[in-house]
């Protein structure tokens, strides 16, 4: 199902987008191509031979509202540089300046790190009345999407690419501990705690022990130990699954308590932005885990009672 809901999400946001692009195609919102007049003033004399050249570009309201046709612009000057080369005058605005919508949006859509656009005409003094043409803006809304979606890809990659450390060490710890009786022994000493939230599992199982190891590494707040240590519960709990696509009552239990975690140790990314001031919030954390998590026991308990689930339990 929450496959579905993605894949919906993905297709509303690339309809809206690309009805966006064509609406801004429709009205020209960004006037491609179209020279936009502008004041150049230099700050010393023009030098025609100069390839770099300091200067101030005004463009006053009547302007803006002229071209774009949105009486609420207001123009305003901006420091930038004057190059010359052989291909022609472009003007480049300084690194940093704040540019009224839609020049915005043009300059971080066509700029190669920086804002520029084409000028017309050869400088006639100090103070120049021209006009300058930007690049053509296209596709505004479809390039956007299309960089979030590789920039999550990257996010993706490397946050796998960080748990194989972690998943390899602890699996490693696991297989040592099974090999050696101490995860056996872990499930007899926690057998009268972890019994009644599991009825079904059996007695002994190793599931019972993965299931402990798990809980506990929530709790501390260890969330890169306990991610290796949920999934090898579930591997185990699912070896006593007589299906493979529905979720056995104790692999409902699990997640549940994963994600209602009671923690008795912060979590350490918020230790990392908050520090000692963490502290603060200790008492709170507590309350409000400790009823998550007894809020979703209870509920698992009481719907796994309810005719409707219990004919698809497994």
């Amino acid at each position: 199902m929450l496959n579905y809901i993605w894949g919906g999400l993905i297709v509303l946001s690339l309809v809206f987008a690309l009805t966006s692009d064509i609406n801004d195609f429709a009205q020209d919102t960004y006037r491609n191509d179209a020279p936009l007049p502008v004041t150049v003033v230099f700050e010393d004399e023009y030098a025609p031979t100069a390839r770099r050249q300091p200067l101030r570009l005004e463009i006053s309201d009547s302007d803006l509202v002229a071209h774009y046709g949105d009486s609420s612009m207001t123009g305003g000057s901006w420091e930038g540089i004057l190059l010359q080369t052989s291909a022609g005058r472009e003007i480049r605005f300084a690194e940093g300046v704040t540019l009224p919508e839609p020049l915005a949006t043009i300059c971080s859509e066509t700029g190669q790190g920086d804002c520029r656009g084409a000028l017309q005409g050869t400088p006639t003094g100090p103070e120049w009345r021209t006009a300058v043409t930007f690049s053509p803006v296209r596709w505004v809304k479809m390039n956007a999407i299309a960089a979030a979606a590789l920039s999550f890809a990257e996010t993706a990659v490397t946050l796998a690419l960080g748990l194989i450390g972690g998943l390899g060490l602890w699996m490693g710890l696991l297989k040592i501990a099974e090999a050696s009786g101490m995860l056996q022994a872990l499930v007899r000493v926690t057998q009268p705690l972890i019994r009644p939230l599991f009825p079904k599992v059996p007695k002994d199982h190793p599931a019972l022990g993965m299931i402990v190891l798990n809980l506990s590494a929530n709790m501390l707040g260890m969330g890169n130990a306990a991610t290796p240590l949920g999934i090898k519960a579930m591997q185990e709990l699912q070896t006593l699954n007589e299906t493979e696509d529905t979720a056995t009552d104790p692999m409902v239990m699990l997640l549940t308590m994963n994600t209602a975690s009671v923690q008795i140790m912060p979590p350490v990314t918020l230790v990392a932005i908050m520090g000692l001031q963490i502290n603060q919030l200790f008492f709170s954390i507590l309350i409000t885990t400790g009823l998550s998590l007894v809020v979703g026991i209870t509920a698992v308990k009481l719907l796994g009672r309810l005719k409707r689930y219990r004919e698809v339990t497994p």
